[in-house]
């Protein structure tokens, strides 16, 4: 699942890229990488490459924008055609740990 924000980094406007990876080992457990683009260009953002859940990887991008100046416009979300539903549903449902005060 590819997503997409309109945003800035210390003021200067740049898109920024939400690449989810979602690993599913079995029914009861799920493993999750993300990867934060700044245009094209691939952000180190983690302490650690995989996530049990979904929520904690976007707690980390949050964390990781907190530190570093990022904004995100969130009626700028794109979300890529090609994804699987249940991806979409899970993403919607924790992407506020996105946009935490």
């Amino acid at each position: 699942m590819v997503v997409q924000y309109k945003g800035e980094q210390y003021g200067k406007s740049t898109t920024f890229t939400i690449r989810i990876i979602g690993n599913n080992l079995s029914k009861s457990s799920s493993n999750y990488q993300i990867d934060l683009l700044v245009e094209d260009k691939q952000i180190p953002v983690f302490t650690t490459a995989i996530h049990q859940s979904l929520s904690n990887c976007l707690k980390e991008i949050y964390l990781f924008r907190k530190h570093n100046g990022i904004k995100f416009d969130a009626s700028s979300e794109k979300i890529a055609p090609k994804l699987v539903p249940y991806d979409k549903v899970l993403y919607n449902y924790n992407k506020y740990a996105l946009f935490m005060a």
